[in-house]
């Protein structure tokens, strides 16, 4: 088998919301759009983010066609916590987790977008007990 393109798929109530935040505060770019379809690129991402609009009857099997999965996380690893973390929330991201480090050098914040998916920024760092200063 030959991967030759990876997406993340989330069924929301409003795919040009989300598409719009994902844009705005996290430098994707629409690669495709259609009527209650948004797909966004970034080429750092490695994969596209996905937005179909609930209940569209393409979506397929149909017994799943509920809102983007309950307890799922859209995570990006970056260079700068940080500094992400401040940017966005100047920029007025709703911020639903506030940045911490756990024990094992995971330090991350979980913002949300308008139809509730959750994004988490994440950096790992070294030494753990040096990011709690």
């Amino acid at each position: 088998m030959n991967i030759t393109a990876s997406a993340l798929s989330l069924n929301v109530p409003d795919p040009d919301a989300s598409a719009e935040f994902f844009t705005e505060h996290f430098g994707f770019t629409v690669a495709m759009a259609a009527d209650g379809f948004v797909s966004l690129a970034r080429p750092d991402a490695g994969f596209n983010v996905i937005f179909l609009r609930t209940g569209l009857p393409s979506f397929k099997p149909a017994r799943i066609a509920g809102d983007a999965g309950q307890g799922l996380l859209v995570v990006f690893t970056v260079d700068d916590i940080d500094t992400e973390y401040e940017r966005v929330r100047r920029e007025g991201v709703p911020i639903v987790t506030p940045i911490e480090t756990e024990p094992w050098g995971e330090r991350y914040f979980q913002a949300a977008d308008p139809n509730g998916v959750i994004i988490q920024l994440v950096q790992w760092m070294s030494d753990p007990a040096a990011a709690e200063s």
